[in-house]
């Protein structure tokens, strides 16, 4: 019994470690499955083409709207060229005919001063060319902008206007001008040094005056109305460390119909001012969209910016005319009876050259400009958080501005971006934003 059993133990012994070592010979197979393998959507831009958005909000505007503006625009091209012109057919005028030497004689037929020469002079001047200047500025300013339905203003308005901002010009003309004779006079040699220094303190002051004494001038300010639009205004600008406890409304609607907005001032004179266009032809969010922008120009520092940028101009400029002064006063000073760059006889000359270089430095100009303006659209998008508000009102903006131009009309030409740019920029901003919950109860873009 006992020799019975052990054998059967053997076997049963046996045969496990058989099927053992079969079962670490063949492992079994592990189940599998198919693996789908494939590039990710980046993070933000899920279902959101950014240029499609663009391209859909550009072709909100068609026909004869978009015919129009770019007409309107394009036609500021030309103006460009041919106001130029005018400039220089004026100066050449006075001068050839002698007519700003017999304005230096009158001038000095009165005082000995030099000094009070040159306001007596600059005077005259300032009236002569209002007048020469007149019907182009009546074609571009009143007939041109009612014939695009941009002006709401009948003639004798239009007029008003005008004589407010002859009397600001004239006596803004006068003080500088005189100032910076006096300043060319004692620094001789290196008086386009001194002028610089002189026409970025210029710049500076209107920065400073134009909100509280020159703007008003022209509009009514009052009071923004208390409600949910001012409330966001005041609290987009406390969160962006702006220093403004009222938003004030003016009456833009009395001369035309664009919409604007702006945060104006410099050492204490900052103000948060929209027109009633853009509270009476946009929504809240269009509101927020622009008021942001306009705070980006605050935050950033563009003043300063544009100061020192425009002074670098300033200085160029004057050493081009000090220059080219210089190159016309040798072949026609005798003709034109004009003595040196401190004789104000010599101004129709300094005015042609200062012309041509602003001409020449066009898209240095604008270039400057519209990266500022670049920049505050993108604070703009950051702080207010609305895309599709900015885009919809950038294409109210096409009413005079052309919306997709070439690159190189945009570089020479656009003191902006162009509606394209901003629109792309904006739709850019959304697709990196499109899963924060604000953006999610945002209007669908266009697609």
């Amino acid at each position: 019994m006992r020799i019975g059993l052990n054998a059967i133990f053997a076997i049963v012994l046996s045969l496990f470690w058989s099927f053992a070592a079969q079962a670490q010979a063949v492992p079994d197979r592990a189940p599998t499955a198919t693996i789908d393998v494939h590039t990710l959507p980046a993070i933000g831009t899920v279902n959101f083409d950014v240029e499609k958005a663009t391209n859909a909000y550009l072709a909100q505007v068609t026909g004869e709207a978009r015919s129009k503006s770019d007409a309107y625009f394009e036609g500021g091209y030309l103006l460009l060229f041919l106001d130029a012109l005018y400039a220089l057919l004026i100066s050449a005028l006075l001068l050839w005919l002698r007519i700003s030497f017999e304005m230096r004689r009158y001038a000095e037929s009165i005082t000995r001063s030099r000094f009070w020469q040159a306001p007596i002079y600059v005077a005259m001047y300032v009236v002569i060319t209002t007048v020469a200047t007149f019907p182009l500025t009546l074609y571009e300013s009143f007939f041109r902008e009612h014939a695009y339905g941009l002006s709401n203003q009948n003639f004798l308005q239009w007029l008003g206007d005008f004589g407010i901002g002859f009397a600001v010009n004239f006596i803004e003309t006068t003080i500088a001008l005189t100032i910076l004779y006096a300043v060319v006079r004692a620094s001789r040699r290196t008086w386009w040094l001194w002028s610089t220094l002189v026409a970025v303190i210029f710049l500076a002051l209107s920065f400073i005056v134009s909100p509280v004494l020159i703007d008003p001038l022209f509009n009514h300010y009052y009071s923004l109305k208390e409600g949910p639009v001012k409330n966001q205004i005041l609290s987009l600008a406390r969160a962006n460390g702006i220093p403004a406890t009222n938003v004030y409304e003016f009456d833009a609607s009395r001369q035309s119909k664009r919409i604007s907005a702006n945060v104006s001032g410099f050492m204490g004179t900052t103000r948060i001012s929209l027109n009633d266009n853009l509270m009476n032809r946009s929504t809240p969010r269009e509101i927020q969209a622009v008021l942001g922008h306009e705070m980006g120009h605050y935050v950033l520092d563009h003043s300063v910016i544009l100061l020192t940028w425009l002074g670098l101009m300033y200085f160029l400029g004057f050493v081009f005319v000090n220059w080219g002064f210089g190159l016309l006063a040798n072949l026609f000073g005798g003709i034109w009876n004009v003595r040196s760059i401190d004789d104000p006889a010599g101004l129709p000359a300094v005015i042609a050259l200062v012309t041509i270089f602003m001409l020449l430095s066009t898209p240095v100009f604008n270039t400057i400009i519209r990266t500022t303006e670049a920049q505050a659209d993108i604070f703009g998008l950051n702080a207010a958080r609305q895309p599709d508000a900015f885009a919809t009102v950038t294409l109210k903006l096409s009413e005079y501005r052309k919306l997709d131009p070439s690159p190189l009309e945009e570089f020479v030409f656009y003191d902006h971006p162009s509606g394209r740019t901003r629109i792309f920029t904006a739709m850019r901003w959304k697709a990196e934003h499109i899963h924060d919950p604000d953006i999610q109860l945002e209007p669908v873009s266009p697609q």
